[in-house]
């Protein structure tokens, strides 16, 4: 089992900066590549971004890239999520994903073993 608990989210305005973080307990957080995923109000959840066991590689949805940046720290055993020139549309809860599948498998089948309870990102205009 891998415990993840996100927090640094709240109320920012449009183009400001936010920084998540996902704490993991459990097993070794480095096992897993990691995934950031967010649900606004009436609408699915999406893919945000992702990142490999390593830190070495990343991928990032299109509505954020250039603007988000995801890496981790493996001896903290914490995922980061740096939110730039925040836009309204990105109010969501986002949630951290666990998998010991490959990277793609986040953002492919936008699926994960293990998910975080969320925490809440509101931007306003």
């Amino acid at each position: 089992q891998v415990q993840l608990v996100e927090s640094g989210g709240g109320l920012v305005q449009a183009g400001g900066s936010m920084r998540l973080s996902c704490a993991a307990s459990g097993r070794t957080f480095s096992n897993y590549a990691m995934g950031w995923f967010r649900q606004g109000p009436g609408k699915e959840r999406e893919f945000v971004a992702a990142i490999s066991w390593s830190g070495g590689s990343s991928n990032y949805a299109d509505s954020v890239q250039g603007r988000f940046t995801t890496s981790r720290d493996n001896a903290k055993n914490t995922l980061y999520l740096q939110m730039n020139s925040l836009k309204p549309e990105d109010t969501a809860v986002y949630y951290c994903a666990a998998t010991v599948r490959p990277m793609a498998h986040l953002f492919t089948r936008m699926a994960a073993e293990y998910w975080g309870q969320g925490t809440q990102v509101t931007v306003s205009s």
